[in-house]
């Protein structure tokens, strides 16, 4: 910055590593903005952190979860560990779902994203015939209750189908009246794949009557033989013709992996020129998917790389935790990360750099929050400082959030003790 540093700042972080090719730099926040980035900056603060070197990055952004079914395990598993045998379970629990107990299981799983680092979440509460608008209700009391802690984005997100669904294209736009800000999509739940298309054609008409971005789950199989998980060339296509370039995410993607490579990169070489994005979802994908075979089981996560080549802006999110979706997780960005990098074949500094990327800056392409995101003078003050030193080696340290901080407010911290209590070579002693 050009302009003098205040004499003082309300927060600064102190050695705080933010490229593993330069020396720590101090971080100065005021009024919820990063005010200055450099060495030793001449100023006093309020509150200081001392990074001592450690590695700290903007806040975790959840880019697809599912707040309104999550923590549904203990009342019924899923009898198959398929994607319908899970839809099935879900439908039926969800008949029992009220706002009150759709925001207690919603705000367990935002606290634990917050002390595990995330800063902004992106939630898809079902909007059907069956559970109505009550998650949507649900997340927008809690969008307010968590106003400067955590952002939260709400999708309303048709899981049950449109046309096989009546009533529930009204639904969605009663949930985009009511504060909504993107509208979902389920493409591959219609009986045919003209159903599927109509789908796709029904929420972009609507889209472009509020003016809100479209986040869609598609091609979510095992493979591509089925022609309603093979919908991402014309999701491109209306893209294009409806000019919502840059204003369009899909999730799972999984049957991208079953098709051929000159298919993949056809496919994804329209999806890049569309400005979409696609958002992986590995703890979902791969425990739902190769349930029918018997050997050599696919691993069903779109292709990583292939997207990154390709130029497809790219992240990663939970989707759902402790349900018959998937029935793991802790809200744990970091630990999703490595998952994806273990399963995808992606290793080396570079590789899991860029992984780790894809839950802060791709994700905030995704979702739109670009220009006031990011570890740079102007953004917003949503940081995270790990407990480790180097960048390339956060996902595999599996590092505590030792601070997550919310526009310049810390709002969670944890510190952890652990000594080796011998030393090679020396005799046990008793205590």
């Amino acid at each position: 910055m050009t302009d003098p540093l205040p004499r003082r700042v309300d927060l600064l972080l102190r050695a705080a590593r933010i490229s593993d090719d330069a020396e720590p730099v101090d971080i100065a926040v005021q009024a919820g903005v990063i005010l200055a980035i450099g060495p030793h900056l001449p100023t006093a603060s309020r509150q200081t952190i001392e990074c001592a070197g450690r590695v700290v990055i903007p806040g975790l952004i959840e880019s697809h979860v599912h707040l309104d079914k999550a923590l549904l395990d203990a009342e019924k598993a899923n009898p198959d560990g398929t994607l319908a045998g899970a839809i099935a379970v879900t439908a039926e629990l969800k008949r029992g779902f009220t706002v009150a107990s759709i925001r207690d299981r919603a705000r367990r799983v935002l606290d634990m994203a917050i002390v595990n680092g995330t800063t902004t979440v992106r939630a898809h509460p079902d909007v059907d015939p069956i559970v109505g608008l009550r998650g949507v209700a649900a997340l927008l009391e809690l969008r307010e209750e968590y106003r400067g802690i955590l952002d939260l984005q709400i999708v309303a997100f048709p899981q049950e189908g449109i046309l096989q669904a009546p009533g529930t294209i009204d639904l969605l736009r009663e949930a985009l009246y009511a504060g909504a800000d993107v509208l979902g999509g389920c493409a591959y739940n219609e009986r045919t794949v003209e159903d599927s298309r109509r789908h796709i054609d029904m929420i972009f008409d609507l889209a472009a009557e509020f003016g809100v971005p479209l986040d869609i789950h598609a091609d979510f199989a095992d493979d591509a033989t089925d022609p309603r998980y093979n919908m991402a060339d014309y999701i491109a296509e209306v893209t294009e013709r409806t000019g919502r370039h840059g204003r369009v995410t899909l999730g799972h993607m999984t049957s991208l992996a079953a098709r051929t490579p000159a298919e993949r990169a056809r496919t994804l070489e329209h999806l890049a020129a569309a400005g979409i994005s696609v958002v992986p979802l590995p703890a979902t994908d791969m425990h739902l998917g190769g349930r029918t075979d018997t050997t050599n089981i696919r691993r069903g996560i779109a292709p990583i790389r292939e997207l990154w080549d390709a130029g497809v802006t790219t992240a990663y999110s939970s989707n759902n935790i402790r349900n018959a979706f998937t029935p793991y997780g802790n809200a744990d960005l970091l630990d999703i990360g490595l998952f994806l990098a273990q399963t995808s074949h992606l290793s080396g500094s570079a590789d899991l750099t860029r992984v780790l990327g894809m839950a802060t800056t791709e994700a905030a392409r995704a979702l739109g929050i670009a220009a006031t995101y990011g570890l740079r003078v102007g953004a917003a003050a949503d940081l995270v400082v790990l407990s480790t030193h180097r960048l390339a080696t956060a996902l595999l340290d599996r590092p505590d959030c030792n601070y997550v901080i919310k526009e310049g407010r810390i709002t969670a911290r944890t510190s952890r003790t652990r000594e080796l209590l011998t030393s090679p070579g020396d005799p046990l002693t008793a205590a």
